[in-house]
């Protein structure tokens, strides 16, 4: 599912990325581990075409997304690559329903299309009662299932996560964990997740550790 070969990325004097290789197969679960500024952010960042490396190849779901032009790599990641991050980025303008709708609406389908898929993920994650309510009137762990909800909207090839139980308490954190599990076992979803939370690391296909810029 995922082919980097030989990632580098550097800012200015300070090379984040040294040659970093990873392979991921599809419906497996990776973990990423390491202490703060060993590049784990940055290479998920560049997986997932927010940023571009410096150098290196890397093929997501048989296509070379480095040789994608602008246009073309915002439709591949809105149709390929699901994100979920710490903070949830739900637009707290809109309710939880329209959230979720929100990477079909981007890819131009109607309200009336997009809603009943909606509804089905906020139903599988436990937060279809909420669905009118917005971000603000949410609890943290509704407001992440909500943004995993989101991130499987276009049924993705992959699944970024970036620390996406950091800002949890450990109850909602572990149902977060496991949720993960049960996606990949009932959609066959590959995930990969930058994390420090150990239990999660481990309980992953693979943990793979970052150190000053390699794997």
């Amino acid at each position: 599912m995922i082919e980097a070969v030989g990632i580098r990325k550097r800012y200015g004097a300070l090379e984040v990325l040294k040659g970093v290789d990873l392979h991921v197969a599809k419906g497996e679960v990776v973990s990423i581990v390491g202490a703060s500024g060993a590049g784990k952010t940055t290479l998920l960042q560049i997986l997932g075409t927010l940023d571009k490396a410096d150098a290196g190849s890397l093929r997501i779901n048989a296509e070379e997304v480095t040789r994608l032009g602008s246009n073309a790599l915002s439709s591949f990641r809105n149709t390929h690559i699901g994100f979920v991050f710490q903070f949830h980025h739900l637009l707290p303008e809109f309710n939880a329903l329209e959230n979720v709708m929100m990477p079909g609406l981007i890819a131009g389908r109607s309200k009336s299309e997009c809603a009943p898929r909606a509804v089905e993920l906020l139903a599988r994650l436990n937060v279809v009662a909420r669905e009118e309510h917005k971000p603000a009137q949410l609890s943290g762990g509704e407001q992440q299932r909500v943004a995993v909800a989101r991130a499987l909207f276009n049924n993705p090839s992959v699944v970024l996560a970036d620390e996406p139980s950091g800002n949890l308490d450990s109850a909602h954190a572990r149902e977060l964990h496991q949720l993960f599990f049960e996606l990949r076992k009932e959609l066959g979803q590959t995930f990969v997740i930058v994390t420090h939370n150990e239990e999660l690391a481990d309980m992953a296909d693979r943990k793979l550790v970052m150190r000053d810029g390699v794997m």
